[in-house]
C-alpha cells in the first residue's frame, strides 16, 4: 500500500496530487487545504478521472489524521502573489512562517513518521523550520531545493549545445534562490567537463548560469506561477523514496558545517537522506556556498 500526502493544493500541489493519481503511483492519497473550496474542487476533479484511468486511488480529503501511515508527505503551501509583488522567493516568507506553524502541528499531531519533501518557499529556510518542529530526522526531511535549478541548467547547457539535457550533469548548489550557482567544476557533457568545453567552443559560463536563472522567471512571469517542472522533481523525488533507489541527486539537506539546509548533493532512498554526496569544489565555488549558506542563515534568524 503506497501512501502519500500533499498539503497544498494550489499549482503545483494540484499538479503533483494529479501526476500520482494519473501514473497510478499511489493507492492512497491524502489532500489538505485551508481552503476548503479549493480542496473540494480538487477532490473531486480528481475522483471524477477515476472511471477513465487503469488504476485507482483512494482520495482522502482535509485530514491531518489519515497522515498518519502514509509513505511520504510533501508540502506545497504557499501564496504565490507575495512572490509576483517583488520577484524573490524570500517574499513568500512572511506569509509562510505564519502557515508553517500549522502545517507542522497537524502533521505532529497526526503522528506521521515517513519522509517529507519541502516546496514550499523559501524552501531551505521552510525545510529547515518544518524538521525543527515537526521532530522528524534530518534524514527524514528534505527539500527539492536546487533539484529543480540544476534541471534548468541542464537543460540552458543543452539549447547551447543543442544536445539533450540529460546528457548534462553536474550540480546548482546553494539556496533555491538568488544566491545560488552552478559548480561549473562538476558539470560534464555526455562525460566531457563543460570547463574544458567552453575553452575550446568560447562557451560563457557565466552567461550560461545566468540563462538558467532566468528561465524560471520566463515562465514565472509569463504564467504567474511555475508548476510542471516543480513537479516532476517532487514526483522524482518521491518514487525514489517508494522504491528505495538510492537517487543521486542536489536537493535540500542538512548540512552540519552551517546547521540548517540548503542545496547540495546527497543519495535519496526508502529512509530520506541516506548518505551525502560530498564535492571537491574550487575555492571560489566554496566561497560562493559559504556566502549562499550565509543568506539562508540571514533568514532564518
Amino acid at each position: 500500500m503506497r501512501k502519500i500526502g500533499v498539503i497544498g493544493l494550489g499549482h503545483v500541489g494540484a499538479t503533483i496530487a494529479y501526476t500520482l493519481v494519473a501514473k497510478g503511483i499511489v493507492d492512497e492519497l491524502v489532500i489538505i487545504d485551508k481552503n476548503q473550496d479549493k480542496a473540494t474542487a480538487e477532490e473531486y476533479d480528481l475522483r471524477d478521472t477515476l472511471a477513465r484511468l487503469d488504476t485507482f486511488t483512494k482520495i482522502i480529503p482535509q485530514d491531518y489524521q489519515a497522515l498518519c501511515d502514509a509513505d511520504i508527505i510533501i508540502t506545497a503551501f504557499g501564496n504565490i502573489d507575495s512572490i509576483r509583488m517583488n520577484g524573490d522567493r524570500f517574499g513568500e516568507l512572511k506569509f509562510n512562517m505564519q502557515a508553517v506553524q500549522e502545517v507542522a502541528a497537524g502533521i505532529k499531531s497526526s503522528g506521521f513518521n515517513g519522509v517529507l519533501i519541502n516546496i514550499t518557499n523559501p524552501c531551505d529556510v521552510i525545510t529547515t523550520i518544518l524538521q525543527q518542529q515537526i521532530g522528524l530526522s534530518k534524514q527524514q526531511v528534505f527539500g527539492t531545493g536546487t533539484f529543480l535549478d540544476t534541471a534548468r541548467m541542464q537543460r540552458a547547457v543543452g539549447q547551447a549545445l543543442h544536445e539533450d539535457p540529460k546528457n548534462v550533469s553536474g550540480y546548482v548548489l546553494g539556496e533555491h534562490g538568488e544566491s545560488q550557482f552552478t559548480a561549473w567544476s562538476t558539470v560534464e557533457v555526455k562525460g566531457h567537463p563543460i570547463t574544458k568545453m567552453a575553452q575550446e567552443l568560447a562557451l560563457d559560463l557565466d552567461e550560461l548560469d545566468q540563462q538558467a536563472r532566468r528561465g524560471g522567471w520566463l515562465v514565472f512571469y509569463g504564467k504567474h506561477y511555475t508548476c510542471y517542472a516543480i513537479a516532476t522533481c517532487a514526483i522524482k523525488l518521491a518514487l525514489a523514496v517508494l522504491s528505495d533507489a538510492h537517487l543521486a541527486c542536489p536537493t535540500s539537506v542538512y548540512l552540519d558545517q552551517y546547521q540548517h539546509y540548503i542545496g547540495y548533493p546527497a543519495v535519496i532512498g526508502r529512509q530520506g537522506i541516506i548518505e551525502l554526496n560530498p564535492l571537491k569544489l574550487t575555492t571560489a565555488e566554496q566561497a560562493k556556498l559559504d556566502q549562499s549558506a550565509k543568506t539562508i542563515k540571514e533568514k532564518l534568524n
